[in-house]
C-alpha cells in the first residue's frame, strides 16, 4: 500500500512539474538530419536536464514553421523564442553581418570561427541586440559551392549568364553580378521547386546542404568554388531572454554552447563525406583549377571594398585588425 501511495505521489509531482514547465519554441529551416538540427536536439535535451524540467523545448526543423525569412520575422515579434538560420537572412535587419560574408574571406573554418568568437562577433551581437535580437552563438554552415543544370564550371565564361539563386545578402548578390551571372535572391523554402521547374539554373550551398536537401535530383553539375564561408546564427527574441532570471539565462546559454560545439564538429564531418554522396547521387563534379580559382578571386576583389565602404568604419577596422592578427 505504501508503495502505491509513493508511486501515486511521484506521478502527481511529475505531472505538476510538467504543467509548470515553460515551453520554448525553436524553429529552423534545415533538414532534420542536418548537423544543426541534430545539435538543436542536444540543446533541447541539455536545457531540460539543466533546468530540472523547468523548460520544455519544442523543436520545429525543416521549415515546419515557414521559410528562413518567415522565421526571422517570427523571432523578432516573439512568435517563437529561438531560431537557427543562415546568417545571411539577418543581414536585412543588421547589414553589418555582411562583414563576415565577404568573398574568399577565410582560408579555413578555424579562421572563420576565431573571428565570430572574438571581438568582431561581440560587436555584431551588440548590433543584433539593438534590433531586439539576442545572439546565442554561431554554428557552421560552411564553404559554399556552386551547382547548376546547364554546364560544368571550368572557366569564368561558364558562369556568365547563369541564373543563380542566392540568399538575401547584398554582398553575395554583388559577388555573382561581378562574375557575370544573373543572381536572384530567394528563400530556401522555394529553392527546390525553382530548380526543378528551371526558374533558376543553379544555386550555391555547402556540400552537406546540397546533399541533404536533395538538390542532386534537380541539378547536374557541382564545383568546389568555395566562394563564401557561411555561418548559422542562433538567435532569440531579446525581450523573452531578458525576461528570464539570471539562472535561467545561464541554463539557456550553457545548453546552447554545448549544442554549438557539437554542431561545429558534426558539420566538418558531414561536409567531408557529402561530396562523395553527391557524386553517388549522379552529379558531375568539376574540380576548380588553380587558374580558375585565381580568376575568381581577381574578378570579385572589388566587392569586399565596396561592402566595407558602406558599413560601420569602426567595425571594419576591428575586422581588418583581427584578420591581420590571424595571419601573423
Amino acid at each position: 500500500m505504501k508503495h502505491q501511495i509513493f508511486a501515486l505521489a511521484t506521478s502527481v509531482l511529475a505531472l505538476a512539474t510538467a504543467a509548470q514547465a515553460e515551453t520554448i519554441r525553436v524553429a529552423g529551416n534545415f533538414a532534420t538530419d542536418h548537423s544543426s538540427s541534430v545539435a538543436m536536439e542536444t540543446f533541447a535535451e541539455t536545457l531540460t536536464e539543466l533546468s530540472g524540467g523547468e523548460f520544455e523545448v519544442n523543436l520545429f526543423p525543416a521549415r515546419q514553421l515557414g521559410g528562413a525569412a518567415e522565421n526571422v520575422q517570427a523571432v523578432k515579434i516573439g512568435a517563437v523564442e529561438i531560431i537557427w538560420v543562415g546568417t545571411a537572412y539577418l543581414t536585412r535587419t543588421v547589414p553589418e553581418l555582411e562583414i563576415v560574408g565577404l568573398p574568399f574571406q577565410f582560408e579555413s573554418r578555424e579562421e572563420a570561427f576565431k573571428v565570430v568568437d572574438g571581438p568582431v562577433g561581440d560587436a555584431l551581437d551588440e548590433k543584433l541586440a539593438a534590433q531586439d535580437i539576442m545572439s546565442l552563438g554561431y554554428m557552421e554552415l560552411g564553404f559554399r559551392q556552386m551547382t547548376n543544370s546547364v554546364r560544368p564550371i571550368e572557366t569564368l565564361d561558364d558562369i556568365k549568364g547563369l541564373k543563380i539563386r542566392l540568399q538575401p545578402n547584398e554582398t553575395h548578390l554583388a559577388t555573382f553580378r561581378s562574375l557575370g551571372a544573373n543572381p536572384l535572391a530567394m528563400d530556401v523554402n522555394e529553392l527546390y521547386s525553382a530548380l526543378e521547374q528551371k526558374v533558376v539554373d543553379g544555386q550555391e550551398n555547402p556540400f552537406s546542404i546540397i546533399q541533404v536537401a536533395g538538390y542532386p535530383e534537380v541539378q547536374e553539375y557541382v564545383s568546389n568554388t568555395g566562394h563564401f564561408f557561411d555561418f548559422i546564427s542562433v538567435v532569440a527574441n531579446k525581450a523573452w531572454f531578458d525576461g528570464l532570471s539570471e539562472e535561467q539565462q545561464g541554463w539557456v546559454t550553457e545548453a546552447m554552447d554545448t549544442a554549438v560545439a557539437e554542431q561545429r564538429t558534426l558539420a566538418a564531418e558531414q561536409d567531408g563525406a557529402a561530396l562523395d554522396k553527391i557524386i553517388e547521387m549522379g552529379m558531375t563534379y568539376t574540380e576548380v583549377s588553380p587558374e580558375l580559382a585565381a580568376d575568381l578571386r581577381k574578378t570579385v576583389s572589388g566587392v569586399a571594398a565596396e561592402t566595407k565602404a558602406r558599413l560601420d568604419p569602426a567595425l571594419v577596422e576591428l575586422l581588418d585588425s583581427e584578420m591581420s592578427a590571424g595571419t601573423n
